[in-house]
């Protein structure tokens, strides 16, 4: 009988989230109840940020932090091509323009040296970026204390997209505490850190920035009597004061992420005792592993390496289809945003961002989940030895 599957990622559902989810189900409040705010308190409290607004997915916190801040028709919005496309697309939402600052090969963040180049150019030019969305790829935090240096100087907005890092940390402090950044954005997805099944959440320290964005993320609509216009009809009355969106979370959704929240901590550890445990036993394997920072405690939401055509002989896509029919389901993150064929019709090429498109061509994210044995973890590495030929 065949091995079962070892997927690259899984989430891990305990019977307390699922009780924690049937009580919601039982209770008065599917949707706009107590859980949500209960939420949003617990990964504000363990970020270190006063304010913490839930919604339906990252990508929708990712729009409605570009319209608080500002962002429309006209500006610019810098990210980096070595991200999932939600980075970049939030820009297009609002109507702004794009473009990407290639990466570090080493790290695979945000390169401050590309940056700092970029911005000199743009200000010769004359035409800066008004938001920068730095990626914290596979869970490890970018030079958050430099890039906000640059931002004082240049004068753009920080969003840092933390998608992978919930649980991660940066120079000792917790990421999302908003030191560095005016707005971080966590993803609930269920093969990232902790799931909601779907979900997200934008943090930061700014309470004009957290009641704008509550308010984006339900259609615009406010019931503050301070904002609202003419005469009111009641003490039912609201208004819609701007446009806004239907990107609210639902209680049943948050009930399974304030669970989850109470073992953040056990599955970072987990986590990052198999990313060790992937770096001793790869170490003379000659791929390429992940850098570790010493300013950065990783939350390792993947395990990306850069696979070795030379010592195995076999292209990056043959290992890849290797390692799924030996039931070892691999994934490739990312395909360059700027490859992709919408960005291609706003003028983007081959060539422009080298770093990233040196990284794809290489890149593997092997499995890495909070559930993942030794055992699982030892089959892996037997079938990518062995397309090594070791």
């Amino acid at each position: 009988m065949p091995e079962p599957d070892i997927n690259y990622a899984l989430q891990d559902i305990s019977a307390a989230d699922i009780e924690a989810v049937v009580e919601v189900l039982r209770s008065e409040y599917l949707t706009q109840g107590p859980t949500v705010p209960a939420f949003e308190r617990a990964v504000a409290d363990y970020c270190g940020a006063p304010h913490a607004v839930a919604t339906n997915s990252a990508t929708s916190a990712l729009h409605i932090a570009c319209i608080a801040l500002g962002l429309g028709p006209n500006d610019l919005l810098w990210t980096v091509p070595n991200t999932f496309v939600a980075s970049a697309n939030c820009a297009r939402y609002c109507g702004a323009d794009v473009d990407f600052v290639d990466i570090d090969p080493q790290t695979r963040n945000i390169s401050l040296q590309a940056l700092r180049d970029k911005l000199d150019e743009a200000r010769h030019k004359g035409r800066l970026p008004k938001i920068v969305v730095p990626v914290a790829f596979a869970g490890h935090a970018c030079p958050m204390a430099e890039i906000r240096t640059l931002a004082d100087e240049f004068g753009f907005r920080i969003i840092e997209d933390a998608a992978h890092a919930i649980g991660g940390r940066y120079r000792g402090q917790p990421i999302g505490n908003g030191e560095w950044a005016d707005i971080t954005i966590f993803s609930f997805h269920p093969v990232k850190i902790i799931t909601t099944g779907e979900g997200g959440m934008a943090v930061t320290r700014n309470s004009q920035l957290a009641a704008h964005m509550a308010r984006l993320r339900s259609h615009g609509i406010t019931r503050e009597l301070s904002l609202m216009e003419g005469e009111i009809d009641g003490p039912w009355h609201y208004q819609m004061i701007e446009l806004g969106w239907n990107y609210r979370m639902t209680d049943i959704q948050a009930a399974l992420g304030l669970s989850q929240m109470q073992r953040i901590d056990e599955f970072i550890a987990h986590r990052t005792a198999l990313a060790d445990r992937y770096d001793g036993l790869l170490a003379d394997s000659g791929l390429t592993l992940p850098h570790r920072d010493p300013d950065c405690t990783s939350a390792w939401h993947l395990y990306a390496i850069g696979w070795n055509e030379q010592r195995s002989v076999l292209s990056r896509a043959e290992a890849y289809r290797r390692l799924h029919a030996a039931g070892i389901i691999v994934n490739v993150h990312y395909i360059p945003v700027h490859l992709q064929p919408y960005y291609r019709r706003l003028g983007f090429s081959p060539g422009q961002f080298p770093n990233a498109e040196a990284y794809y061509a290489r890149a593997l994210s092997i499995p890495l989940y909070a559930t993942l044995t030794p055992a699982q973890q030892d089959r892996v590495v037997r079938e990518l030895l062995t397309l090594l030929g070791q």
